[in-house]
């Protein structure tokens, strides 16, 4: 059976620009669809995939997202590979030597922060950007592991671990970013609950190469704000205990070592998580540069500092694997994997996002929630 993709007549088509190589690989490999002696069944579900809004024309910007009326494809995919390899299971569980590897980046970067007390401004800033910038993205990414409790097998001890990476961070955010990533896996794409995908506000700010450019800058900030905004939680105990043990932290500092200690931290979060390389994977992993896929990887080499979250289409497959046995998804079940569409390089990612005119904010896939999408469904037959 074929898997083809239906998008919905429009006066004009969406077109995209042409990517050069070496940012969007695709598999030389055979394609297991064309091949009547490869066993590789996929899911005979129809994508459908509606661009709404204004007439799309070449290097002119969406003024809509895109819609999808089917569900994720991760579930769907999970499903398959298992019943097909169910060896993968095995991959599932902690990662052993996590612990050890935060509170060595932990270390590390309070080291640094202490270390530059005295330091010249313009110095703090360039170590911010070439050295701190890598830890607390490192650090960030670890949250991110975190929140899928991939240290240990007890919640709770991961979310101590995750307010102990979140020190170098200079902010409380471990605790609830936990409660928003997981919904981001569970309703990817859902409108009005997956906050990964830009506001509307954003939308209408960013339309050209300069509001782009600003966005990247800042889009630690949006990234950070934009659920607060648009779907506020109410604080429990443990963002409290996140809050209260972050700000005695960033108070020690000042008040031993001064103000600079505190900003040298507070800037390479900032600097790390703006236009930056290991930045990048927050536009490669769902913005679209291609309408037939919406969840994308990077299998470049700074996958070793960001805990494999370049495996992004393997990670949403399977959020049970740590990052360090992602890679094996890939090696035991290649051919699910070998034909999507992939990155190499997240700088690159980041140019062209900031310099192809036709994508921006809206270049994101969009489902309606499960009761309007089928409300709507009814009411077209």
């Amino acid at each position: 059976m074929d898997m083809h993709v239906t998008r919905e007549p429009l006066a004009t088509p969406r077109h995209f620009a042409c990517l050069p190589l070496p940012l969007f690989e695709e598999s030389t490999a055979p394609s297991p669809l064309s091949n009547p002696g490869n066993d590789f069944h996929p899911s005979p579900k129809t994508m459908v995939v509606k661009m709404e809004g204004e007439d799309r024309e070449e290097g002119v910007m969406a003024t809509d997202f895109f819609w999808s009326y089917t569900d994720e494809p991760h579930a769907s995919r999970r499903r398959e590979i298992l019943s097909k390899y169910p060896q993968i299971k095995e991959l599932f569980g902690p990662d052993p030597l996590a612990f050890l590897k935060i509170a060595a980046v932990v270390l590390l970067q309070l080291w640094t922060a202490t270390h530059l007390a005295t330091a010249s401004w313009l110095k703090i800033l360039t170590v911010a950007y070439f050295f701190g910038s890598f830890l607390n993205h490192n650090l960030f990414l670890a949250i991110h592991e975190l929140s899928h409790n991939l240290a240990f097998s007890t919640p709770s001890y991961n979310r101590w671990l995750g307010i102990f990476a979140n020190l170098p961070i200079g902010v409380p955010m471990s605790i609830t970013f936990q409660k928003y990533h997981l919904e981001h896996h569970r309703f990817q794409g859902v409108d009005g609950i997956d906050m990964d995908i830009p506001s509307l506000t954003e939308t209408h700010m960013v339309k050209n190469t300069l509001a782009k450019s600003i966005w990247v800058i800042l889009q630690l900030f949006f990234y950070a704000l934009r659920p607060l905004f648009l779907k506020p939680k109410p604080p429990g105990l443990w963002e409290f205990t996140n809050l209260f043990i972050q700000l005695t932290l960033d108070a020690s500092l000042v008040h031993f070592w001064g103000w600079k200690s505190l900003a040298y931290l507070i800037l390479a979060t900032f600097v790390g998580g703006g236009m930056h390389p290991m930045a990048g994977h927050f536009i490669s992993e769902h913005y679209i540069f291609n309408p037939d896929q919406e969840t994308y990887s990077y299998y470049g080499p700074l996958n070793l500092m960001t805990w494999s979250v370049g495996y992004h289409n393997e990670h949403h497959d399977f959020p049970r694997i740590p990052g360090y046995r992602l890679y094996k998804v890939r090696e035991i079940a290649p051919e699910y994997y070998e034909n999507l569409k992939s990155y190499r390089s997240w700088s690159q990612v980041i140019y062209m996002y900031i310099m192809d005119k036709s994508v921006g904010p809206f270049s994101r896939m969009k489902r309606k929630p499960a009761k309007e999408a089928g409300a709507e469904g009814k009411k077209d037959e």
